[in-house]
């Protein structure tokens, strides 16, 4: 690992490389450098200091320029042990811009790095599952008088925040970036649907069509999922908690069961719920030979990898992102160690898609500062007009023209006088 004052990184060297991908994912991200644009003309974050978890992607480092374009002082570390990218952190580090995180990196370094970027003394924390947010809260509360709020990029760090919300532990605003459409209905749905089929192909190499693929959740994510997977000819199981989502899960073709039922039947399990041990030993048991476990929720504990290491007779690595586990006359395997497996095994959602996503962190931001001593120590959600506004970004981006309406058309939807 190289190491500076302002960098933890896996190799230095590999910096020229990382250079190459940013600008690559550039040239999808039209959108975001139209934010770019502006933030460089206005400096709407000027003064400010930005501490971010988020998967050290190239995408990422594309959201970070653009907050540094915009006046803003950013340290980042990873917010996944598997998800850097080791090319780009090394180009961050480079580039002179606070970095901390390696793929691979201990549960040790993971904590050192987000304290690393908590030592910056952020005015604004941008998170990806809540845990740089949680270590403010319960080890830095004297970092809470200069903070001005927070975003969130993920379900799993929206349900966190929910939580601290309700039991009165969240100390400022929160802005749920997960939660605009130009988000969870794209980045969740699109983005998750093509990067897990993505990593747990390349983590497994194995035919899809004609296998029983079990999809647990039926969220945006577990939408997508199975959408893809149907497309390589998969036949789709879903299991579900929510009632709504399961008949959706039906009326689009898929079998729904519990996941009881469903362990027997299928050949390839992929989570995607957000919530804990949705895998366990009960289900490894009733599980066939050859049963592929892959998660593409935010953290590990999806599966329970705990109960499986202890059941197994022998556990190995056998390829790069693939574990195999033992269990009598039977082998499970699991992709990427539990871990995201499109982040692990993969390279993440697509840039396109993560243009939208970031175009909503990077105005989230602003928005926090616009409004600066205004908001409450909640979970909010950005204004539709700025979710809208991202949407138009993307479509210039993407070359797409829509209709407006005419004046007749405004003054009717606006009254109610107007009838059969």
């Amino acid at each position: 690992m190289d190491t500076g004052q302002n960098y933890a990184v896996k190799d230095l060297s590999l910096a020229e490389q990382g250079l190459k991908n940013i600008e690559f994912a550039e040239r999808e991200m039209g959108a975001l450098l139209k934010v770019r644009e502006r933030f460089a003309k206005e400096k709407p974050l000027k003064g400010l200091r930005v501490g971010m978890a988020l998967h050290l992607t190239k995408e990422t480092a594309v959201l970070v320029k653009t907050l540094i374009a915009g006046g803003a002082d950013v340290a980042i570390c990873s917010c996944n042990p598997l998800s850097t990218q080791d090319d780009v952190a090394a180009a961050l580090a480079k580039s002179g811009i606070k970095v901390f995180g390696y793929k691979g990196e201990s549960k040790e370094d993971y904590y050192k790095f987000i304290n690393a970027v908590i030592a910056t003394n952020p005015n604004i924390t941008i998170d990806d599952g809540c845990d740089l947010v949680t270590e403010i809260h319960t080890k830095h509360p004297q970092l809470m008088p200069q903070i001005i709020g927070g975003c969130e990029e993920t379900s799993t760090g929206v349900i966190r925040l929910k939580a601290m919300e309700k039991d009165g532990a969240l100390k400022y605003p929160v802005v749920a970036v997960n939660d605009n459409k130009t988000k969870h209905l794209l980045d969740n749905y699109v983005g998750t649907g093509q990067s897990a089929i993505d990593g747990l192909i390349r983590a497994t190499n194995t035919l899809l069509a004609g296998k029983n693929v079990v999809v647990c959740g039926y969220g945006d994510c577990g939408k997508g999922v199975a959408l893809r997977a149907k497309g390589h000819g998969s036949n789709i199981i879903v299991t579900e908690v929510n009632p709504f989502r399961a008949v959706q899960a039906v009326y689009d073709g898929h079998r729904v069961m519990p996941i009881a039922e469903a362990a027997a039947a299928g050949d390839i399990f992929i989570t995607v719920t957000g919530n804990k041990h949705v895998l366990g030993k009960e289900h490894f048991e009733k599980m066939k030979d050859g049963a592929i476990l892959a998660n593409a929720g935010h953290f590990d504990i999806e599966l329970d990898l705990v109960a499986l290491k202890k059941m197994s007779k022998e556990a190995k690595q056998i390829r790069l992102f693939l574990e195999e586990y033992k269990l009598g006359n039977k082998s499970i395997f699991v992709a990427a160690s539990g871990r995201l497996v499109n982040l692990s095994a993969a390279e993440g959602h697509p840039s396109a898609v993560m243009a939208t996503s970031f175009c909503g962190q990077a105005l989230a931001v602003e928005y926090l500062v616009k409004n600066k001593g205004k908001l409450p120590a909640a979970v909010i959600t950005l204004p539709e007009g700025i979710d809208d506004n991202i949407a138009r970004l993307q479509l210039e981006a993407m070359g797409v023209k829509i209709d407006s309406m005419t004046n007749e058309q405004k003054k009717y939807v606006e009254s109610w006088q107007e009838g059969t």
